[in-house]
């Protein structure tokens, strides 16, 4: 097995959250910076981080990390990085990049110039006199600059994480796989409590519910970039894979619960639940959030309703946070998780709340609003 420095990216907010679940994996010399998280590992780790990591956007190997500051530089401690270790001579490596605050800031040139070290480096090694084909597996290369440290990386993962497999279709303004699951992550709620998403669009927080509660590897219905890389014994990806479904608690029964006003998003969820493997488990029903009612306690409401963004929704989107908070006010037991942009969220739901935490939602700067219900008696907690 290969040592290898990786790096998980994650949404601004959530690098604690994927630094807990990079640790859970048992992966050593964490190191957490804005937007990633930073780990060391070998071929299995990368296996492993693409399959289970829950709420990190993407898994990428790091190749090189160097001050540059002038393009030269920049050209001979690229070309200087062992590429072969990682592209064989068929592989497709297009160049993308990012710079914040260098003095390097032209991230066209500076993608030309990484492409063009790559390319020399790689003739040196396949002894090729030609352009290469570019026609097998892919490598997409990253430099991204950061206060003149360049970072080389290649990413393991190919689409994001986010895309998990079973969503082909989405409402307008879906929230993505792996902030749902950082939500749920962040809140009180097991398996073996009620889970309710009043404002479920197309189902995406009950499913992801649902992977949490029966263990469910979220990677493990789609495809990875690093799956075709020649390097990477395909007994790897099977074992993992395999471990991944031996420890899925598939028959686990749970309730969890998911309604909308719009009886076209319920039947989206309900489409995309069956996608998942969860028809059965999850219960979709069209309502209104001031119809929500329930007989159970201790249950945990999670959701992402509309921001109330453009003018024109801004007094319907107030009257749905006082439906919300009218609906909830008999059930003390429950604890409720609300994201939301509006920041006028506590005065239209009747309450403060317990703990807010700020999230971005794509690029929304978000408010998580959490308002804990009462404890369970002693007896009763597991």
């Amino acid at each position: 097995m290969t040592k290898l420095r990786l790096i998980a990216t994650a949404a601004m907010g959530l690098e604690a959250l994927v630094a807990n679940e990079v640790r859970a994996l048992g992966f050593e010399n964490v190191q957490v910076e804005n937007g990633k998280v930073y780990f060391d590992g070998d071929e299995k780790a990368l296996v492993k981080a693409n399959l289970w990591l829950r709420t990190a956007d993407r898994v990428k190997l790091v190749v090189g990390e160097f001050k540059a500051e002038t393009f030269d530089e920049l050209f001979e401690k690229t070309k200087a990085l062992p590429w072969s270790d990682y592209i064989p001579e068929d592989g497709e490596f297009p160049v993308i990049g990012r710079s914040v605050k260098s003095k390097l800031f032209s991230v066209s040139d500076c993608q030309a110039i990484v492409k063009k070290a790559v390319v020399d480096n790689l003739k040196t090694e396949y002894n090729r006199k030609t352009w290469f084909p570019e026609d097998g597996a892919l490598y997409r290369i990253e430099v991204a600059i950061h206060k003149d440290i360049a970072t080389l990386t290649i990413d393991t993962s190919g689409t994001g994480l986010h895309k998990r497999g079973y969503r082909e279709l989405h409402s307008g303004a879906p929230i993505k796989e792996t902030m749902a699951a950082a939500l749920i992550m962040l809140t009180n709620w097991t398996p073996d409590k009620p889970f309710a998403d009043p404002f479920c669009g197309s189902g995406t927080l009950p499913i992801e519910a649902a992977m949490i509660g029966q263990n469910i590897a979220p990677g493990l219905n789609r495809e990875f970039a690093s799956e075709k890389w020649d390097w990477i014994d395909k007994k790897v990806w099977y074992e993992a894979v395999g471990e991944a479904q031996d420890v899925a608690k598939y028959d686990l029964p749970l309730d969890i619960q998911g309604s909308d006003i719009d009886h076209k998003m319920i039947e989206l969820s309900k489409n995309n639940a069956i996608e998942a493997g969860f028809e059965g488990f999850i219960t979709f029903k069209q309502m209104q959030v001031r119809d929500f009612t329930t007989r159970k306690d201790y249950g945990c409401l999670v959701t992402n309703p509309p921001y109330g963004e453009r003018l024109g929704e801004r007094e319907e989107v107030a009257q749905m946070y006082r439906d919300l908070g009218d609906a909830m006010r008999p059930y003390d037991t429950w604890s409720v998780y609300v994201i939301t942009s509006n920041e006028k969220f506590e005065e239209y739901y009747g309450r403060s709340a317990t703990k807010k935490r700020k999230l971005y939602n794509g690029d929304l700067k978000t408010d998580y609003y959490q308002f804990f219900g009462k404890r369970p008696p002693r007896q009763q907690q597991t």
